[in-house]
């Protein structure tokens, strides 16, 4: 019985820091980061994305917070998210086999795409790098956003079940994908890329703020299972509500992380924009 009085004295007191800790990181983010909405989507975009602006959509003239290729895997992401949550809810198991062969390829797709871009951007900038080395194709921010789309679905896809093996106590054991639901998946993402390469701002705007949250929400999901892991939980909750603690604590993780990478890359650079080239 006294061995239990510490446990439950720590427990209470995560309770309590854990809150004040999101509060005090929220605010420094909140702080440090440019002002407005798509500022601080700009903040969101700043510590994972190089936001060079030839390589990015633009809206009104404002480039988006996240390139071309980053808008598309984050956007993909979230909404792959977003419908698994609605259409495998506790489904535990990794999609099908072929869908798994799909989605490597996309990863596939997204490294050669993201591979000659990186050599065509290096060939610009320094007219004597690897001449030999030719460029497969000219990369264009129409495959950006398609290759990163593919890599947005293919990161949510594997990610979801893993998450829902880790932290519910009786997880639906199906594959968290079907061929029929990732038929409805890659239509319902492919529609909102032909949007997006329309370059409409009343399409663009929502789509800026949802690739920022599909930032947060992989991120986050990521730090809350390490929390459930470091604190023991593994297997454990039954209910959403019961999840409040991991999934503030791996928000929490997440602003901490992105906030320290914007103060060093603002240290670094001295401006908010895209890596500077030359």
């Amino acid at each position: 019985m006294q061995s239990e009085k510490p446990l439950l004295f720590a427990g209470h007191l995560t309770r309590w820091f854990v809150p004040l800790a999101a509060l005090l990181v929220l605010a420094a983010f909140l702080f440090i980061t440019p002002a407005g909405l798509l500022g601080k989507a700009d903040g969101i975009g700043y510590a994972v994305c190089h936001r060079i602006n030839e390589r990015s959509f633009h809206l009104f003239g404002r480039q988006l917070p996240l390139c071309a290729r980053c808008t598309g895997e984050f956007n993909a992401a979230a909404v792959t998210l977003i419908f698994l949550g609605f259409m495998s809810r506790k489904r535990s198991s990794m999609p099908l086999k072929g869908i798994l062969a799909v989605l490597v390829l996309f990863f596939t797709a997204f490294g050669v795409d993201g591979s000659n871009s990186y050599l065509y951007l290096l060939k610009q900038t320094y007219t004597d790098f690897l001449p030999q080395i030719p460029n497969i194709y000219i990369p264009n921010n129409s495959l950006r956003l398609l290759t990163g789309s593919g890599m947005g679905i293919a990161m949510a896809s594997v990610l979801y079940p893993v998450v829902n093996q880790t932290i519910w106590r009786k997880a639906d054991e199906r594959p968290a994908l079907t061929w029929k639901e990732f038929g409805g998946l890659l239509g319902i993402i492919l529609l909102i890329d032909l949007g997006i390469l329309s370059e409409q701002p009343i399409i663009l705007y929502p789509i800026a703020l949802l690739s920022v949250l599909g930032v947060l929400a992989l991120l986050s999901m990521v730090f809350s299972i390490v929390w459930v892991i470091i604190m023991r939980q593994e297997n454990t909750f039954e209910r959403l509500k019961q999840l409040w603690m991991p999934v503030v604590a791996g928000l929490t993780l997440t602003f901490l992380m992105i906030s320290v990478i914007d103060l060093l890359r603002l240290k670094l650079t001295g401006t908010w924009g895209g890596f500077p080239l030359g």
